[in-house]
């Protein structure tokens, strides 16, 4: 008979990575396969957003970016249009960290590792199938391997999401963008020249030399001409500078490619998110373009939501619907994010239009309102999930914190409110003088209670591990019924 795991993850990239900290974190048995026998030195994805930036710091990792990262401020990043960070964001981290996504992946590995997730690999999926119980997946070397539940974090090619059936409508590519990292000859200051001309009619056009910290090689990006067949074939190095020279004019001296690589414009979701026994996270969910820097947080924030639901399912715990809430909750933000990325490429035009709409949006840009709303709808600090459906406003149904993750405040004797997040547990941040309480589900959920001024003005709230509020107020018997829809029936009682 075949040993079984608890979870496998299909796919080592950040999304996969961080699913597997959070399932460890929680002591759940988790096997990561991935296809690829050593990380790649690509970076597609090159920084964090702030609310990534608040889950590192979440669960205490934030230094080890800090020491590797440069840290950004750039508001709006909308369609080529950028203005100051906008005032009054809604996080204690009001900035971007600049890190390459290798750099990412190997310390997301990392923490996986020290928490002692399995990773394998070499190991290419190429089939699955389920049952009641579990889910097999068959290697390309015809070995199978059993979980009571399996994610696919296997990208936009996802083999786990074509095995399951599921449909992945969405539009298909209109434009094509070549990238990569290649050495270059070329005067800098000619490069910065070439590029300023170049960007006021092309913004699918960049080149940012010693990308990374690394001496004369160069991100470029280059506009394809038309959309090749197959996207999995990199284009060639005399591809390449072809369309540099076609649309720059140079090539400038570019030689010895690090790695190549084409993207499209297309959009798709995946119609479901979970289909028994197994699930779908970041890319294997949802493809666009990356207009905006999203991708990459997408899919860490949707492990980061999936990780604690999950393992509550694996250690039986789970109340009724909550595995089911992360398709119910990730879903709409994904579908937000292809919106958006949509209207960004109607904006990269060179087109007479496209280029009116983005001098109209560098205007609004100046009000800080809207300035804020596009930086927060980029760097996911805006996005609030529907908790209180059908609760009166007495419950909290509608209070403006339900729903939010809750940023992090200082709270008395000199703590912060992420420092106590480490562990993935709820918490309850009591200001009645202790006058509520978590027994019953204190192997769950952490009680802090708190009188410093200012932090939370509230007479207490409740966060679920990844710090999204769940109830506010001080009523006893609400809490404890917000307590049984997250974390179920408190320990010694019956179901």
């Amino acid at each position: 008979m075949r040993s079984t795991v608890d979870v496998i993850v299909v796919g080592g990239g950040p999304t996969g990575l961080m699913l597997a900290c959070e399932l460890r974190l929680q002591g759940v048995g988790v096997v990561v396969l991935e296809r690829l026998a050593e990380r790649t030195g690509e970076s597609r994805g090159r920084g964090l957003h702030a609310r990534s930036v608040e889950i590192m710091d979440q669960r205490g990792l934030l230094e080890r970016f800090l020491a590797v990262s440069e840290k950004f401020q750039v508001g709006g990043l909308f369609g080529g249009v950028m203005a100051a960070w906008p005032d009054g964001m809604d996080t204690a981290h009001p900035y971007g960290l600049a890190t390459p996504q290798a750099v990412t992946e190997r310390l997301l590995e990392e923490r996986a590792r020290e928490l002692g997730a399995e990773i394998r690999r070499g190991h290419e999926v190429v089939g699955l199938d389920q049952d009641a119980d579990g889910a097999d997946v068959e290697l390309a070397d015809g070995t199978r391997l059993r979980a009571r539940y399996l994610v696919g974090c296997d990208g936009g090619r996802s083999t786990v999401r074509k095995a399951l059936g599921v449909g992945f409508p969405g539009e298909p590519a209109a434009v094509e963008t070549l990238i990569g990292d290649l050495e270059f000859t070329e005067d800098r200051a000619k490069v910065a020249e070439v590029v300023e001309r170049v960007r006021r009619s092309e913004q699918r056009f960049g080149v940012v030399p010693d990308v990374d910290g690394r001496q004369g090689v160069a991100r470029m990006i280059v506009p394809a001409d038309g959309v090749a067949e197959d996207r999995s074939t990199p284009p060639t190095l005399e591809e390449f500078k072809a369309r540099l020279r076609a649309v720059a004019g140079t090539d400038f001296g570019a030689h010895s490619p690090h790695w190549l690589s084409r993207f499209g414009d297309a959009t798709r979701q995946a119609e479901r998110y979970r289909v028994g026994r197994v699930l779908l996270a970041g890319d294997a969910a949802h493809i666009h373009p990356p207009t905006g820097g999203q991708g990459l947080n997408l899919g860490v924030q949707d492990a980061f939501n999936l990780g604690w639901k999950l393992a509550a399912e694996v250690d039986g715990w789970a109340p009724e619907g909550l595995l089911d809430s992360y398709h119910a909750e990730r879903h709409p933000v994904g579908a937000r994010v292809l919106t958006n990325t949509r209207a960004q490429m109607t904006l990269l035009g060179a087109e007479s239009g496209p280029t009116a709409l983005r001098e109209l949006l560098t205007r609004l840009m100046e009000f800080e309102e809207v300035n804020r709303y596009i930086t927060g709808m980029i760097t996911a600090v805006d996005v609030r999930y529907d908790f209180g459906a059908g609760l009166p406003d007495d419950q909290g149904g509608g209070h403006e914190l339900l729903g939010r993750r809750l940023r992090d405040v200082p709270l008395s004797g000199g703590r912060r409110l992420y420092e106590l997040m480490h562990e993935g547990r709820g918490l309850l941040l009591d200001r009645t003088c202790g006058g509520l309480s978590v027994d019953g589900w204190a192997d769950r959920v952490d009680h802090v209670v708190d009188d410093k001024d200012g932090a939370v003005d509230v007479p207490a709230l409740l966060l679920r591990p990844d710090g999204h509020v769940v109830w506010v107020g001080e009523d006893r018997r609400e809490l404890e019924a917000a307590l049984t829809r997250w974390w179920g029936t408190p320990t010694g009682r019956a179901q």
